[in-house]
């Protein structure tokens, strides 16, 4: 998948063996303030094998049309530190292929921005969350720490 705001890409199998949670994420949205709580999920439990992975989509119109916007954005905003990708289609036919396979497993297909999808350690999804499910709420969190 293409890192944001870049011309190189990360094969997302790297990620294998930790615990993943996938988050649709928009610059101008009503829970664009959640990147602060994923940004300190992601400190507090990076260390035991936590990856958020952001994924910005203009699905829901609510995302800049230039990815250095999001880029900065995200940086100097939220200071951002987990990864970001390429802006991708979220929903429909044409789903970037990890949204095919999350919406797949998971019977969950995003309905907004922000919408999370928890992964295992063996890569399968076994928990979907709806956008507002904030990162510091105890649903959230019980259930990365009973993946972890």
């Amino acid at each position: 998948m293409k890192i944001l705001d870049s011309d190189l890409s990360q094969n997302l199998c790297q990620y294998f063996g930790k615990v993943v949670l996938v988050v649709n994420v928009a610059s101008r949205c009503g829970y664009t303030s959640q990147y602060s709580g994923l940004q300190a999920l992601y400190a507090k439990h990076k260390s035991e094998g936590l990856v958020i992975l952001g994924v910005p989509s203009r699905d829901f119109f609510q995302e800049y049309s230039d990815e250095s916007k999001v880029a900065e954005f995200c940086s100097t905003e939220y200071g951002v530190t987990f990864p970001m990708f390429s802006t991708v289609k979220v929903r429909g036919r044409k789903a970037h292929p990890l949204y095919k396979k999350l919406i797949a497993e998971s019977g969950n297909e995003p309905r907004w921005n922000f919408n999370k999808y928890l992964i295992n350690r063996d890569g399968k999804v076994i928990e979907y969350f709806k956008s507002n499910i904030k990162p510091e709420s105890n649903e959230l969190i019980e259930a990365i720490k009973a993946a972890l």
